[in-house]
């Protein structure tokens, strides 16, 4: 059977090497039609949302692809909630107030569907990184009752030194690698478990990955939300970050010292500090219903036996829209972040469906273009939890998220490398590129769980995302981590992302071969891709494939 399935496999990739070309040209094309100032930055619930769902349709259309909801049409709906916020936040210190300054100081949304919400006199309790982790006897709360208080807490997982090497541990929280006890995420979920009212973190650029315009021009503005029975009544009532510089002038006012809060911090022995010190605020917001969609299209699969499996493709659509209080340029206009992995999903369409049919796939393929990626992963978690396709059925799921404008690389690196065996396969597809697999050049970034296949991971799915590789062609060897560190600094959620005169996205083209080949082994290989054993997401998929 694995000789059988090698072969078929390899045939497969013969025929696309035989069919249609991947086209640069195409990727960069659409990716100036989305990144135009015409989309208007592509923010769920916009005029720029109704103008890329339409486009995407027309283009799938035009492919000859079939709607991928079985219901007949290329959209489902997902149902979000808008929620702009004006927050007000200050601290009572002995006799004197402190108060912070909106996007200066901090930003604090509240993810509550209420037109307002406030406390007064909440006691501040330090949480060091606000981790409980009993698999690795961590808990930041240690008993400690927090409801009705604020927490505020570190960015990132502790790191923790094994006095053996003098390095991380990469038994604890993965070393130099973030684990999702790191998301900001995480760290909102669990100070809402806990009671606490609202929930502060601490932003540090190097830790974050990120400056804090990133958080500003990503949290500020509206936000958006499933919407929930409840109205997410559960969540903290504000959701917020401290810079830096705020919070060591709130600590010193306090009497705090914060190189040696967050010392203490790094170590089990670590136990919550009471600031001694009163946090009140308010949050005002506007709400509003918005239908947003998720776009989908259906390559069925040739084999009768097989077409009711499912390899899902996803990119999200999605951008920050534009920003009315900017003076100048306005529009965030997301070319390289997704615009440019939106045109790559809709080439791969492109190609497959262009190979002859009986060259086609055995299983079927879903495109899903997915919306409010930068809200929080919100349309993929929305597929995730209403599947068109039963998630016993869905054999992987391939996403695209960025894109190299680079240029052409002799290597390609894998977030979350090892955790699966589409890692094998795309071994295998990398050699025939003449390539490197590498683990992602920043672990410490939790990019594993800052993108769509991280909800089809949570639910089980074997899911897999790689990024552009650093060693490109001809150029120096600084050259990658030159030009990515400088779009990050630069341009990454700013309104300076838009298609630059050098791109060529000759690099673009290599990696949706790449996505390609590696896409016709999961779709024609028998065995189904696997967690590998120990894999955090292993047990949901064991226990949803014995269902």
């Amino acid at each position: 059977m694995l000789v059988l399935s090698i072969i078929v496999s390899f045939a497969a990739v013969r025929a696309a090497e035989r069919g249609p070309a991947i086209s640069a040209a195409s990727i960069l094309a659409r990716t100036k039609v989305l990144a135009s100032d015409e989309f208007e930055g592509r923010a769920p619930g916009s005029p720029g949302e109704d103008k890329t769902v339409n486009y995407l349709i027309g283009e799938f259309k035009k492919l000859g692809l079939e709607p991928g909801n079985p219901d007949g049409s290329y959209v489902q709906k997902v149902a979000l909630v808008g929620i702009t916020s004006k927050p007000t936040l200050s601290f009572k210190i002995g006799g004197t107030t402190l108060t912070m300054e909106p996007i200066n100081d901090f930003v604090g949304p509240t993810s509550r569907v209420q037109a307002h919400v406030e406390a007064n006199n909440s006691e501040v309790v330090f949480v060091g990184y606000g981790i409980v982790a009993p698999e690795i006897g961590w808990d930041d709360y240690k008993g400690v009752d927090v409801r009705g208080k604020t927490v505020v807490m570190l960015i990132n997982d502790p790191p923790v030194v094994d006095p053996a090497t003098g390095k991380l541990d990469p038994k604890v929280f993965g070393g130099a690698a973030m684990t999702y006890y790191g998301r900001w995420t995480y760290k909102y979920e669990i100070a809402a478990a806990k009671g606490a009212v609202a929930c502060l973190i601490v932003h540090e650029t190097g830790p974050a990955a990120y400056p804090f315009g990133v958080v500003v021009t990503s949290r500020s503005r509206e936000n958006f939300e499933i919407r929930t029975p409840d109205g997410n009544a559960h969540y903290v009532a504000m959701e917020g970050w401290l810079t830096i510089d705020a919070t060591k002038k709130l600590l010193a006012a306090c009497g705090r010292d914060f190189d040696a809060l967050k010392k203490s911090a790094a170590t089990r022995e670590f136990r919550p500090t009471d600031l001694g010190i009163k946090a009140s605020f308010t949050v005002d917001s506007t709400l509003r219903n918005v239908d947003s969609r998720n776009v989908a299209a259906l390559l069925p699969g040739s084999d009768p036996k097989l077409r009711s499996e499912y390899l899902v493709y996803t990119a999200h659509w999605d951008h920050l829209g534009r920003d009315e209080r900017l003076k100048g340029d306005q529009i965030y206009n997301g070319a390289a972040d997704n615009a440019g992995g939106t045109a790559m999903l809709v080439e791969l369409a492109r190609t497959y469906q262009a190979l002859p049919k009986t060259e086609r796939p055995r299983r079927s393929l879903l495109f899903l273009s997915v919306t409010a990626e930068e809200k929080g992963l919100l349309g993929a978690r929305y597929y995730a939890e209403n599947p068109l396709y039963p998630l016993t059925q869905t054999v992987a799921n391939i996403n695209i998220d960025g894109v190299n404008q680079f240029g052409r690389t002799s290597d390609i690196e894998v977030v979350g490398l090892g955790a699966s065996n589409l890692d094998d396969t795309a071994y295998a597809v990398a050699r025939l590129q003449d390539r490197d697999i590498k683990p992602y050049r920043f672990p410490e970034r939790g990019s594993y769980y800052r993108s769509d296949h991280f909800e089809f991971a949570k639910v089980g799915v074997p899911a897999f995302y790689a990024d552009k590789g650093l060693t490109f062609i001809g150029q120096p060897a600084d050259y990658g981590e030159r030009m990515v560190n400088a779009y990050v600094a630069k341009d990454y959620h700013q309104v300076s992302d838009e298609v630059k005169p050098d791109w060529t996205f000759e690099g673009a083209a290599q990696d949706a071969e790449f996505l390609l080949q590696l896409g016709l082994r999961v779709a024609n290989e028998t065995p189904w891709p696997e967690w590998k054993p120990g894999n955090e997401f292993k047990a949901k998929r064991d226990a949803m494939m014995k269902k």
